[in-house]
Protein backbone atom coordinates (compact mmCIF):
# COMPACT_ATOMS: atom_id res chain seq x y z
CA UNK A 1 0.00 0.00 0.00
CA UNK A 2 1.27 3.84 -0.80
CA UNK A 3 0.16 6.83 0.23
CA UNK A 4 -0.84 9.58 -2.70
CA UNK A 5 -2.72 12.72 -2.58
CA UNK A 6 -5.75 13.73 -4.93
CA UNK A 7 -6.40 17.75 -5.02
CA UNK A 8 -9.01 19.88 -6.82
CA UNK A 9 -7.65 23.14 -7.37
CA UNK A 10 -8.47 26.45 -8.80
CA UNK A 11 -9.33 28.16 -5.47
CA UNK A 12 -7.99 30.19 -3.38
CA UNK A 13 -7.34 29.59 0.43
CA UNK A 14 -8.14 31.66 3.28
CA UNK A 15 -6.99 31.57 7.33
CA UNK A 16 -3.85 30.48 9.33
CA UNK A 17 -1.60 28.70 9.13
CA UNK A 18 1.27 27.56 11.60
CA UNK A 19 4.73 27.19 10.90
CA UNK A 20 6.08 24.04 12.67
CA UNK A 21 9.53 23.39 14.36
CA UNK A 22 12.46 23.27 12.15
CA UNK A 23 13.36 19.85 10.49
CA UNK A 24 16.83 20.60 9.49
CA UNK A 25 17.45 21.99 13.39
CA UNK A 26 15.37 19.04 15.01
CA UNK A 27 18.26 16.87 13.36
CA UNK A 28 21.16 17.77 14.57
CA UNK A 29 20.10 18.66 17.02
CA UNK A 30 18.74 15.65 18.31
CA UNK A 31 22.03 13.97 16.97
CA UNK A 32 23.89 16.04 18.95
CA UNK A 33 22.05 14.91 22.36
CA UNK A 34 23.85 11.51 22.45
CA UNK A 35 27.12 14.01 23.67
CA UNK A 36 24.97 14.16 26.92
CA UNK A 37 24.49 11.73 29.45
CA UNK A 38 21.84 13.21 31.44
CA UNK A 39 18.45 14.07 29.97
CA UNK A 40 17.74 15.92 27.04
CA UNK A 41 14.10 17.63 26.45
CA UNK A 42 13.57 18.99 23.16
CA UNK A 43 10.57 21.08 22.64
CA UNK A 44 8.67 22.54 19.24
CA UNK A 45 10.38 19.81 17.22
CA UNK A 46 9.46 18.75 13.83
CA UNK A 47 6.85 15.61 14.08
CA UNK A 48 8.43 14.09 10.66
CA UNK A 49 9.26 10.74 9.47
CA UNK A 50 12.94 11.56 9.01
CA UNK A 51 12.74 12.14 13.00
CA UNK A 52 10.98 9.14 13.74
CA UNK A 53 13.54 7.74 11.95
CA UNK A 54 16.10 9.04 14.07
CA UNK A 55 14.86 8.28 16.66
CA UNK A 56 14.80 4.10 15.86
CA UNK A 57 18.44 4.57 14.93
CA UNK A 58 19.06 6.23 18.20
CA UNK A 59 17.60 3.67 20.49
CA UNK A 60 18.96 1.03 18.27
CA UNK A 61 22.73 2.14 19.26
CA UNK A 62 21.41 1.73 23.15
CA UNK A 63 19.56 5.53 24.15
CA UNK A 64 16.40 5.37 24.91
CA UNK A 65 13.72 8.32 23.22
CA UNK A 66 10.32 9.13 23.00
CA UNK A 67 8.40 11.55 20.37
CA UNK A 68 5.23 12.90 21.41
CA UNK A 69 3.32 16.21 20.53
CA UNK A 70 6.16 18.03 19.11
CA UNK A 71 8.38 17.11 22.29
CA UNK A 72 11.56 14.74 22.39
CA UNK A 73 12.84 13.65 24.98
CA UNK A 74 16.65 11.49 25.04
CA UNK A 75 18.33 9.88 27.52
CA UNK A 76 21.49 8.48 26.11
CA UNK A 77 23.13 7.85 29.44
CA UNK A 78 23.47 3.81 28.56
CA UNK A 79 25.00 4.32 24.83
CA UNK A 80 28.21 2.67 24.29
CA UNK A 81 30.62 2.48 21.28
CA UNK A 82 28.47 2.64 18.00
CA UNK A 83 29.03 -0.30 15.72
CA UNK A 84 26.72 -1.69 12.54
CA UNK A 85 23.99 -3.83 13.56
CA UNK A 86 20.92 -4.88 11.25
CA UNK A 87 18.44 -2.85 12.85
CA UNK A 88 19.97 0.31 12.65
CA UNK A 89 22.10 -0.35 9.68
CA UNK A 90 19.15 -0.68 7.55
CA UNK A 91 17.70 2.35 8.99
CA UNK A 92 21.10 4.45 8.61
CA UNK A 93 20.68 3.52 4.61
CA UNK A 94 17.89 5.17 4.51
CA UNK A 95 18.21 8.56 6.03
CA UNK A 96 21.05 10.63 5.08
CA UNK A 97 20.60 12.78 8.42
CA UNK A 98 21.78 9.90 10.14
CA UNK A 99 25.28 11.35 9.10
CA UNK A 100 24.93 13.70 11.34
CA UNK A 101 25.73 11.27 14.25
CA UNK A 102 28.74 11.18 13.46
CA UNK A 103 29.77 13.86 15.04
CA UNK A 104 28.25 13.29 18.45
CA UNK A 105 29.21 9.82 18.69
CA UNK A 106 32.88 10.64 17.62
CA UNK A 107 33.33 13.27 20.29
CA UNK A 108 32.23 11.11 23.11
CA UNK A 109 33.01 7.27 22.61
CA UNK A 110 36.24 8.13 19.94
CA UNK A 111 34.93 5.49 17.51
CA UNK A 112 31.98 4.75 14.96
CA UNK A 113 30.99 2.31 12.30
CA UNK A 114 28.12 3.62 10.24
CA UNK A 115 26.90 2.79 7.19
CA UNK A 116 27.04 5.32 4.19
CA UNK A 117 23.70 6.95 4.87
CA UNK A 118 20.88 7.04 2.32
CA UNK A 119 18.35 9.99 1.53
CA UNK A 120 16.64 11.87 -1.43
CA UNK A 121 18.06 11.82 -4.75
CA UNK A 122 18.49 15.14 -6.01
CA UNK A 123 22.17 15.03 -6.51
CA UNK A 124 25.57 14.43 -5.28
CA UNK A 125 26.20 15.14 -1.90
CA UNK A 126 29.93 13.58 -1.42
CA UNK A 127 30.92 13.71 2.28
CA UNK A 128 34.14 14.57 1.25
CA UNK A 129 34.57 18.23 3.36
CA UNK A 130 33.52 15.90 6.57
CA UNK A 131 35.68 13.95 6.12
CA UNK A 132 38.78 16.00 5.89
CA UNK A 133 37.74 18.12 8.63
CA UNK A 134 37.71 14.76 10.97
CA UNK A 135 40.53 13.99 10.01
CA UNK A 136 42.08 17.44 10.67
CA UNK A 137 40.71 16.61 13.94
CA UNK A 138 42.62 13.33 14.74
CA UNK A 139 40.29 10.70 13.01
CA UNK A 140 41.41 8.19 11.19
CA UNK A 141 38.67 6.95 8.24
CA UNK A 142 38.02 3.45 6.16
CA UNK A 143 35.77 3.00 3.95
CA UNK A 144 34.83 -0.95 3.58
CA UNK A 145 32.42 -1.22 0.85
CA UNK A 146 29.24 0.93 2.03
CA UNK A 147 30.69 0.77 5.71
CA UNK A 148 32.60 3.70 7.57
CA UNK A 149 34.85 2.85 10.30
CA UNK A 150 36.21 6.32 12.37
CA UNK A 151 37.82 6.42 15.27
CA UNK A 152 40.44 8.71 17.19
CA UNK A 153 42.55 6.55 18.87
CA UNK A 154 44.56 9.52 20.44
CA UNK A 155 41.62 11.22 21.01
CA UNK A 156 40.06 14.41 19.25
CA UNK A 157 42.43 17.29 19.35
CA UNK A 158 41.65 21.30 18.17
CA UNK A 159 42.60 22.38 14.66
CA UNK A 160 41.82 24.95 12.13
CA UNK A 161 39.53 23.78 9.72
CA UNK A 162 38.65 25.64 6.32
CA UNK A 163 35.74 23.76 4.53
CA UNK A 164 36.43 23.24 1.04
CA UNK A 165 33.01 23.70 0.28
CA UNK A 166 29.90 25.77 2.46
CA UNK A 167 28.29 22.33 3.82
CA UNK A 168 26.16 22.52 5.97
CA UNK A 169 25.96 18.80 6.94
CA UNK A 170 29.83 19.06 7.21
CA UNK A 171 29.82 22.27 9.75
CA UNK A 172 27.45 20.60 12.14
CA UNK A 173 29.30 17.46 12.33
CA UNK A 174 32.45 19.28 13.12
CA UNK A 175 30.94 21.33 15.53
CA UNK A 176 29.50 18.10 17.19
CA UNK A 177 33.15 16.26 17.21
CA UNK A 178 34.84 20.09 17.72
CA UNK A 179 32.43 19.65 20.99
CA UNK A 180 34.73 17.12 22.14
CA UNK A 181 38.31 17.91 21.01
CA UNK A 182 40.21 19.25 23.34
CA UNK A 183 41.96 22.78 22.72
CA UNK A 184 40.49 25.69 20.39
CA UNK A 185 38.94 24.44 16.64
CA UNK A 186 38.56 27.08 14.20
CA UNK A 187 36.10 26.03 11.52
CA UNK A 188 36.04 28.46 8.32
CA UNK A 189 33.75 28.89 5.36
CA UNK A 190 31.02 27.39 7.86
CA UNK A 191 27.72 27.46 7.32
CA UNK A 192 25.27 30.26 8.93
CA UNK A 193 21.71 28.90 8.53
CA UNK A 194 19.68 29.39 11.31
CA UNK A 195 19.21 25.61 11.78
CA UNK A 196 23.17 25.54 11.86
CA UNK A 197 23.16 28.46 14.61
CA UNK A 198 20.49 27.15 16.49
CA UNK A 199 22.48 23.69 17.13
CA UNK A 200 24.88 26.03 18.26
CA UNK A 201 22.97 27.32 21.13
CA UNK A 202 22.22 23.72 22.03
CA UNK A 203 25.77 22.73 22.69
CA UNK A 204 26.27 25.98 24.79
CA UNK A 205 23.86 24.82 26.66
CA UNK A 206 25.87 21.56 27.29
CA UNK A 207 28.48 23.86 28.71
CA UNK A 208 30.51 23.94 25.04
CA UNK A 209 31.76 27.88 24.47
CA UNK A 210 31.28 28.94 20.93
CA UNK A 211 31.50 32.14 19.07
CA UNK A 212 30.41 33.35 15.32
CA UNK A 213 27.58 31.61 15.21
CA UNK A 214 25.82 33.12 12.03
CA UNK A 215 29.04 33.89 10.43
CA UNK A 216 31.27 32.03 8.45
CA UNK A 217 34.14 31.55 11.17
CA UNK A 218 33.13 29.43 13.82
CA UNK A 219 35.36 29.15 16.78
CA UNK A 220 34.67 25.81 19.57
CA UNK A 221 36.80 25.63 22.77
CA UNK A 222 36.52 22.15 23.43
CA UNK A 223 35.54 20.01 26.13
CA UNK A 224 35.51 16.47 27.44
CA UNK A 225 32.45 15.19 26.19
CA UNK A 226 32.65 11.95 27.71
CA UNK A 227 32.07 14.08 31.23
CA UNK A 228 28.62 15.65 29.84
CA UNK A 229 25.71 14.70 31.99
CA UNK A 230 22.99 17.20 32.57
CA UNK A 231 19.28 17.79 32.25
CA UNK A 232 19.21 20.26 29.26
CA UNK A 233 15.68 21.60 27.72
CA UNK A 234 15.54 22.75 24.57
CA UNK A 235 13.00 25.43 22.00
CA UNK A 236 13.13 24.04 18.41
CA UNK A 237 13.30 27.23 15.76
CA UNK A 238 10.73 27.21 13.27
CA UNK A 239 10.98 25.80 10.25
CA UNK A 240 12.24 28.91 7.62
CA UNK A 241 12.28 26.84 4.74
CA UNK A 242 8.62 25.83 5.23
CA UNK A 243 7.59 29.29 5.75
CA UNK A 244 9.14 30.46 2.52
CA UNK A 245 7.67 27.33 1.06
CA UNK A 246 4.02 28.39 2.49
CA UNK A 247 4.08 31.93 1.38
CA UNK A 248 4.89 30.72 -1.93
CA UNK A 249 1.98 28.36 -2.21
CA UNK A 250 -0.49 31.43 -0.71
CA UNK A 251 0.75 33.53 -3.10
CA UNK A 252 0.55 31.42 -6.36
CA UNK A 253 -3.06 30.23 -5.19
CA UNK A 254 -3.83 33.99 -4.60
CA UNK A 255 -5.08 33.69 -0.88
CA UNK A 256 -5.67 35.55 1.84
CA UNK A 257 -3.80 33.32 4.52
CA UNK A 258 -1.72 34.42 7.58
CA UNK A 259 1.26 32.29 8.88
CA UNK A 260 2.10 32.10 12.23
CA UNK A 261 4.56 30.93 14.33
CA UNK A 262 7.60 32.46 12.36
CA UNK A 263 11.06 34.42 12.49
CA UNK A 264 11.06 37.26 9.91
CA UNK A 265 14.60 37.09 10.23
CA UNK A 266 15.57 33.86 8.96
CA UNK A 267 13.28 34.21 5.44
CA UNK A 268 14.42 37.65 4.26
CA UNK A 269 15.85 36.40 1.17
CA UNK A 270 12.22 34.18 0.53
CA UNK A 271 9.65 37.32 1.33
CA UNK A 272 11.75 39.60 -0.93
CA UNK A 273 11.95 37.27 -3.55
CA UNK A 274 8.32 37.36 -3.38
CA UNK A 275 7.59 40.92 -3.25
CA UNK A 276 10.07 41.36 -6.47
CA UNK A 277 7.56 39.07 -8.24
CA UNK A 278 4.55 41.55 -6.95
CA UNK A 279 3.38 39.28 -4.04
CA UNK A 280 0.98 41.51 -1.70
CA UNK A 281 2.81 40.76 2.00
CA UNK A 282 2.84 42.38 5.32
CA UNK A 283 4.79 40.71 8.59
CA UNK A 284 5.12 41.01 12.16
CA UNK A 285 7.04 39.84 15.21
CA UNK A 286 6.27 36.57 14.28
CA UNK A 287 3.53 36.53 11.72
CA UNK A 288 3.55 37.25 7.74
CA UNK A 289 0.37 37.63 6.12
CA UNK A 290 -0.26 36.94 2.66
CA UNK A 291 -2.63 38.95 0.09
CA UNK A 292 -4.33 38.80 -2.93
CA UNK A 293 -1.77 40.45 -5.58
CA UNK A 294 -3.09 43.59 -7.04
CA UNK A 295 -1.79 42.69 -10.29
CA UNK A 296 -0.50 39.81 -12.83
CA UNK A 297 3.08 38.21 -10.98
CA UNK A 298 6.41 39.52 -12.61
CA UNK A 299 8.90 37.17 -13.82
CA UNK A 300 12.33 37.12 -12.21
CA UNK A 301 15.64 35.54 -11.69
CA UNK A 302 15.53 32.93 -9.23
CA UNK A 303 18.71 32.50 -7.96
CA UNK A 304 19.36 29.87 -4.42
CA UNK A 305 22.80 30.76 -2.48
CA UNK A 306 24.25 31.11 0.59
CA UNK A 307 22.36 31.97 3.77
CA UNK A 308 21.47 34.59 3.75
CA UNK A 309 20.45 34.49 -0.11
CA UNK A 310 17.61 32.31 -0.51
CA UNK A 311 18.25 29.11 -0.34
CA UNK A 312 18.12 25.90 -2.26
CA UNK A 313 15.19 24.05 -0.03
CA UNK A 314 12.89 27.56 -0.68
CA UNK A 315 13.52 27.54 -4.36
CA UNK A 316 11.42 24.96 -5.84
CA UNK A 317 7.95 26.56 -5.41
CA UNK A 318 9.15 29.70 -6.53
CA UNK A 319 9.08 27.43 -10.53
CA UNK A 320 5.16 27.37 -9.99
CA UNK A 321 4.63 30.78 -8.93
CA UNK A 322 6.86 31.56 -12.18
CA UNK A 323 4.15 29.74 -14.29
CA UNK A 324 1.45 32.22 -13.03
CA UNK A 325 4.13 35.34 -14.19
CA UNK A 326 4.17 37.38 -16.69
CA UNK A 327 7.30 36.99 -18.78
CA UNK A 328 10.82 34.61 -18.68
CA UNK A 329 11.73 33.73 -15.61
CA UNK A 330 15.04 31.87 -15.15
CA UNK A 331 15.69 28.87 -12.18
CA UNK A 332 19.15 28.65 -10.93
CA UNK A 333 20.14 25.76 -9.06
CA UNK A 334 24.03 25.75 -8.54
CA UNK A 335 24.13 23.47 -5.61
CA UNK A 336 22.15 19.94 -6.81
CA UNK A 337 22.64 18.70 -10.62
CA UNK A 338 19.67 16.31 -9.90
CA UNK A 339 17.19 18.59 -8.17
CA UNK A 340 15.33 20.38 -11.77
CA UNK A 341 13.20 17.22 -12.21
CA UNK A 342 10.06 18.59 -10.66
CA UNK A 343 10.39 20.96 -14.02
CA UNK A 344 9.01 18.09 -15.94
CA UNK A 345 6.35 17.71 -13.46
CA UNK A 346 4.71 20.54 -14.34
CA UNK A 347 5.53 20.59 -17.56
CA UNK A 348 2.80 17.52 -17.72
CA UNK A 349 0.26 20.47 -16.52
CA UNK A 350 0.85 22.71 -19.29
CA UNK A 351 3.86 24.72 -18.78
CA UNK A 352 5.74 26.12 -21.00
CA UNK A 353 9.20 25.83 -19.11
CA UNK A 354 12.05 23.75 -20.11
CA UNK A 355 15.48 22.32 -18.37
CA UNK A 356 18.42 23.84 -19.92
CA UNK A 357 21.08 22.37 -18.01
CA UNK A 358 21.96 20.35 -14.68
CA UNK A 359 21.48 23.95 -13.05
CA UNK A 360 19.45 26.19 -15.13
CA UNK A 361 15.97 26.06 -16.33
CA UNK A 362 13.65 28.65 -18.12
CA UNK A 363 9.89 29.37 -17.58
CA UNK A 364 7.29 31.58 -19.33
CA UNK A 365 4.66 32.57 -17.69
CA UNK A 366 1.53 33.07 -17.22
CA UNK A 367 -0.28 29.98 -18.47
CA UNK A 368 -3.08 27.78 -17.42
CA UNK A 369 -2.03 24.98 -15.58
CA UNK A 370 -4.35 21.65 -15.75
CA UNK A 371 -4.73 18.22 -13.54
CA UNK A 372 -2.16 15.55 -14.17
CA UNK A 373 -0.35 12.64 -12.30
CA UNK A 374 2.75 13.62 -10.66
CA UNK A 375 5.54 12.30 -8.95
CA UNK A 376 7.40 13.49 -5.72
CA UNK A 377 10.83 13.32 -6.66
CA UNK A 378 12.10 14.40 -2.98
CA UNK A 379 10.79 16.41 -0.70
CA UNK A 380 10.73 20.09 -1.98
CA UNK A 381 9.45 18.91 -5.38
CA UNK A 382 6.73 16.70 -3.74
CA UNK A 383 5.73 20.34 -2.01
CA UNK A 384 6.22 22.54 -5.40
CA UNK A 385 3.61 19.40 -6.51
CA UNK A 386 1.03 20.00 -4.05
CA UNK A 387 0.84 23.77 -5.16
CA UNK A 388 1.03 23.15 -8.74
CA UNK A 389 -2.03 21.00 -7.94
CA UNK A 390 -4.01 23.69 -5.50
CA UNK A 391 -3.34 26.13 -8.72
CA UNK A 392 -4.16 23.88 -11.37
CA UNK A 393 -7.72 23.56 -13.09
CA UNK A 394 -9.24 19.56 -12.51
CA UNK A 395 -7.91 17.18 -10.27
CA UNK A 396 -4.26 16.29 -9.19
CA UNK A 397 -2.66 13.38 -8.06
CA UNK A 398 0.17 13.09 -6.33
CA UNK A 399 2.28 10.14 -6.01
CA UNK A 400 4.45 9.07 -3.16
CA UNK A 401 3.19 11.06 -0.65
CA UNK A 402 5.69 9.56 2.21
CA UNK A 403 8.35 11.51 0.62
CA UNK A 404 6.37 14.87 1.41
CA UNK A 405 5.33 13.41 4.56
CA UNK A 406 9.77 13.44 5.87
CA UNK A 407 9.40 16.93 5.59
CA UNK A 408 6.01 18.57 6.25
CA UNK A 409 3.75 17.33 9.28
CA UNK A 410 0.34 16.49 8.50
CA UNK A 411 0.30 18.86 5.49
CA UNK A 412 -2.95 17.80 4.34
CA UNK A 413 -4.81 18.60 7.34
CA UNK A 414 -3.45 21.79 7.82
CA UNK A 415 -4.21 22.63 3.98
CA UNK A 416 -7.49 21.26 4.42
CA UNK A 417 -7.86 24.32 7.60
CA UNK A 418 -7.28 26.79 5.54
CA UNK A 419 -9.46 25.62 2.56
CA UNK A 420 -7.76 23.39 0.33
CA UNK A 421 -8.97 20.51 -1.39
CA UNK A 422 -6.46 17.75 -0.36
CA UNK A 423 -6.78 14.75 0.66
CA UNK A 424 -4.84 11.73 1.06
CA UNK A 425 -5.59 7.91 -0.19
CA UNK A 426 -3.78 4.65 -0.35
CA UNK A 427 -3.64 2.99 -2.99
Amino acid sequence: MADIFIIHGGKPLQGEIAIRGSKNATLPIFAASMLNRGSTRLENAAMIQDVFKLGEILNAWGAKTQINSHTITINAGACASVFSNTQADALVRKLRGSVLCIGAMLARFGEIRIPLPGGDTIGARPLDALFDGLRALGACIEQNKDVLDICAPQGLHAAKIVLKETSVTATEALMMASAGAEGTTIIKLAATEPHVQDLGAFLQKLGVRIEGLGTSTIIIHGIDASAIRMDVTHAIISDSDEAVNIAVLCAATRSEVQISNINPDFIDAGILQLQLMGANIEFGDTWTRVHKPADIYRAAKIQCGLYPKLMSDQVPPFALLATQAQGVSMIQEWMYEGRLGYVNEIIKMGANAIIMDPHRALIVGPTVLRGAELKSLDIRAGITMIIAGLVAQGETTILDAHIIDRGFEQIEQRLQQIGADIVRKQV
